[in-house]
């Protein structure tokens, strides 16, 4: 069990009457457990809430009027993953249940229909279950450089595949991408974590549904995926951006900031080194 404390701060300058659809706030899901939760917004600000009923996504909605406007939101949460079952096997696509089943198709930022032959090469002859999936997980890291500002809000796992270069999204997406090619249910999780670099934000990663259950893997490797505090489930980046605006306006100001304490008395978390992009940068120098 790991306790983070989360602490976001969004500012913004509105330039026309603006609707507001957020999604920051920690989930109500089994693997954790809100301890504390606090929400500012700017005065003149009246918020609605509701869940999407399809993924459980807390939404934060609003109107702002032209001038300056400021979200803040902390938590501290519990987060409580289990640890990963590598015995789990993939279910044929007809004992896939309804509910699964869209994250078996293709969307927008994860083209599973046109990676298919590239991924039966890649992964088609390795034992299905847990192990390819994380087969997968360890190509991605291997293959793909993290770079910022590599990519944009518009490139998709096709895209991240031929340049091979991206950020922690595209990392999920191509992973999320890779799965469904092969028939294997997979969705996109966003949400918070401590790391070391790059700077905090955000975090991405993927689920893959293997015999009945949904477990979580991440190819950046930049934390453990047991310590991800969870924000928005959904099929792709479409499904679980932080903000959609319907407006003018411009961010002025974006703040993330995620440290992590273990509830038990007497027992510090040690700090998470960002193994896997060392690793990945001291290959590169050496190559």
């Amino acid at each position: 069990m790991h306790l983070s404390t989360v602490d976001i701060l969004l500012e913004y300058e509105v330039e026309s009457p603006t609707h507001f659809c957020f999604n920051i706030e920690a989930a109500h899901w089994p693997t954790q457990d809100i301890v504390s939760e606090s929400l500012a917004i700017s005065s003149g600000v009246t918020p609605h809430r509701y869940v999407d009923p399809r993924s459980g996504n807390r939404l934060l909605r609003f109107d702002a009027q032209p001038g300056p406007l400021c979200v803040e939101y902390k938590a501290e949460v519990e987060v409580h993953t289990p640890a990963p079952d590598t015995s789990l096997r993939e279910r044929p696509v007809a004992e896939v249940p309804d509910e699964i089943f869209p994250y078996l198709l293709a969307t927008r930022y994860c083209e599973s229909d046109l990676l298919s032959n590239e991924a039966v090469r890649l992964f088609g002859e390795l034992a299905p279950g847990y192990a390819r999936v994380h087969a997968i997980e360890e190509w991605i890291r291997a293959n793909v450089a993290y770079k910022p500002g590599s990519t944009d809000s518009n490139s998709t796992a096709q895209q991240v595949f031929q340049h091979r270069t991206g950020v922690c999204r595209d990392f999920a997406h191509l992973g999320i991408t890779f799965c469904r090619a092969l028939n294997i249910p997979a969705r996109l999780v966003v949400g918070y974590v401590w790391f070391d670099e790059p700077p905090q934000d955000f975090h991405a990663v993927f689920e893959a549904w293997l015999d009945g259950q949904w477990m979580l893997f991440d190819p950046t490797g930049m934390a453990p995926v047991d310590r991800v505090v969870r924000i928005g489930t959904g099929r792709d980046a479409k499904d679980v951006a932080f903000a959609t605006m319907f407006g003018q306006l411009r961010m002025t100001r974006k703040e993330v900031m995620v440290l992590e304490h273990d509830p038990r008395p007497g027992h510090v978390i040690p700090p998470v080194a960002a193994p896997a992009l060392a690793r990945q940068a001291a290959a590169r120098a050496a190559a």
